[in-house]
Order: structure tokens, then sequence, then C-alpha cells
């Protein structure tokens, strides 16, 4: 991946108020110890040799997705100009994870971030062929306007954090 596509991916990501950091597969642990407060749930991470903590809960309950603080993800692939994240449905549907609690850290590998839309879309389009079936594509933290002012966090995470793994 291009040092400036990744240097637009993460402008785009101070634009949107998300933070961003690096880390090592190996280093990975510690920047989530950073990150998380207790009540974390996550999904095995398909990176290889890259594994969560043992204190994030990878196997929550319906009762530990309503208490999490903090939910992590693998996200498929990074959007430059958007600063968006892709997160792919999976058949035992990881996709509450990411929503339920006040902080969503979605890990990314910096192979997987691409420039714009059409290259998602190509590589959306060949994940949907091969079988998967669904995707939430996300741009920053939950917020809405419905009812008048800004409301970050009415509908999923108040706050985003995306960590890139640098292979």
């Amino acid at each position: 991946m291009s040092t400036g596509t990744v240097a637009t991916f993460e402008d785009s990501l101070e634009r949107l108020e998300v933070g961003w950091t690096h880390a090592s597969p190996d280093g990975l642990a510690d920047v989530l110890e950073g990150l998380c407060s207790d009540q974390t749930i996550g999904v095995d991470l398909p990176y290889d040799g890259v594994d969560l903590p043992e204190w994030v809960n990878t196997d929550p309950t319906p009762a530990d997705l309503r208490e999490a603080n903090a939910g992590i993800t693998a996200a498929g692939l990074g959007i430059a100009d958007y600063g968006s994240v892709v997160v792919q449905g999976t058949p035992d549907g990881i996709e509450p994870v990411s929503l339920f609690g006040d902080l969503h850290v979605a890990v990314l590998r910096r192979s997987d971030i691409v420039p714009g839309m059409p290259e998602a879309f190509d590589w959306l389009g060949e994940e949907f062929r091969t079988g998967h079936s669904s995707a939430i594509i996300a741009t920053g933290p939950s917020a809405t306007a419905d009812m008048g002012a800004l409301v970050k966090g009415a509908h999923g995470p108040k706050e985003v954090h995306v960590v890139i793994l640098d292979e």
C-alpha cells in the first residue's frame, strides 16, 4: 500500500475525529490495553499470528453485549478518501460487537487500505461473489441530527479507533 494512500486514510480519520494507531502484530495487545477498559468484547481476528489478548471476551452473551464498554473487530478494508472501514458480516453474526459498546476498535492491515470507492466496490463485489453476503461500511462514530442538534452514539459507538497493523 502506498504511503500516500495510508496518509490520506489517516487524514480522513482525523477529520472524522476517529483515533488511529499503528501497531506491529506483536504490539497489538499493548495498544488494545491502552485503548480499552474492562467489559471488552471482540471477535477472533483473521490475521495469521495475530490474536486478541485473553482479557477480551470473544464469546459474548447478549448480556455481555449490553454491558460492553468496547468492541474489537477486524476490518476487511479501509477506504482512504472517506476514512471508512468495512466490517464483514459472518454467518454467526459478529456485527453487534462493533455496535454495542461506546468504543469500536477496528483492526485493519495496512495492505487492506484502498484509495477510494471504486477499489472498495471491486473488493466488495469479489467478496460477495465468493460467498460473503453482507458488510457494514462504517464512517466514524454513530451520529444523528434527526431531532435537532448532532448527537453522537445514538445508534452505535460514540467513539471509533482504528488500529493499523504494519506488516
